[in-house]
């Protein structure tokens, strides 16, 4: 899972910027070792009993949808013949939806399809990327259908796989996205993709800045992500509760000042 590609990302998105030359790096080592990537649909296709996935398969994601996945992931991705999965939140990107919220510099609608033209599958990620397991069921739908929406006016076609913000969701979420329309979707989860998590909870695995080349190697071997991990996945869980909590607090709450009124 990536998210920027960038030379000088703002501060808002270094961490989980990778820079050209690291990426330049990455994609190469997946080339010299033979691993073949997919989409998003293709992997969920094959789980599903469809063709079967090439060996040594790999999923390359993008979440949220910016500039640098054009100027600087795109070249190299041809330059490898590596099919890939863009996320986007239609909100944050530069056109006549901008909601003025994104955090850098985004992609262009222009760049979007040309990016599908080159053979990446363009996956929804929401509309203005919030918490989406934190909204009410009026304002889940909002968020979700908006997206889907615009991406089939934009490309011609429905997407058919979503990513959650964040990498947050509930049963609530995934039955809201599958009900939308979307045949898959990713979550974060810090852990190999496996068929057992359904195809509404794929996890994937994050690439930070930080991320060497030596522990990518680690990580694409399927080796260390288990203890390299271990903190993020308990943070996660715990932040689970807590925004689950949240929830109820402010479904009890609601119901109770709309039985009062």
């Amino acid at each position: 899972m990536y998210h920027a590609v960038a030379h000088d990302p703002r501060p808002s998105t270094h961490a989980l910027s990778v820079s050209p030359r690291a990426f330049t790096d990455q994609m190469r080592l997946l080339a010299d070792r033979g691993c073949a990537p997919v989409t998003t649909a293709r992997l969920a296709a094959a789980w599903r009993g469809g063709p079967p996935l090439p060996l040594h398969p790999v999923l390359i994601t993008f979440d949220d949808g910016y500039e640098g996945v054009h100027r600087h992931a795109l070249p190299l991705l041809a330059r490898h013949a590596f099919p890939a999965t863009l996320f986007v939140s239609t909100g944050w990107l530069r056109g006549p939806y901008d909601t003025a919220c994104a955090l850098d510099t985004m992609l262009d609608w222009r760049q979007v399809r040309e990016l599908a033209a080159a053979g990446t599958e363009i996956g929804g990620h929401s509309h203005t990327h919030p918490q989406l397991d934190q909204l009410a069921d009026a304002y889940l739908w909002l968020e979700v259908l908006r997206c889907w929406d615009i991406i089939g006016e934009e490309l011609g076609a429905a997407p058919v796989s979503f990513a959650y913000p964040y990498g947050y969701s509930s049963h609530r979420v995934r039955r809201v996205v599958r009900a939308a329309g979307f045949a898959q979707s990713l979550s974060v989860g810090n852990a190999l993709a496996r068929p057992s998590q359904g195809p509404y909870a794929l996890k994937r695995v994050t690439v930070r800045r930080s991320t060497s080349l030596q522990e990518f190697e680690q990580l694409v071997d399927g080796r260390r992500v288990t203890r390299r991990y271990a903190a993020d996945r308990a943070l996660t869980n715990g932040y689970a509760l807590l925004r689950g909590s949240r929830r109820l607090i402010r479904t009890v709450t609601a119901g109770l000042l709309s039985s009062t009124a």
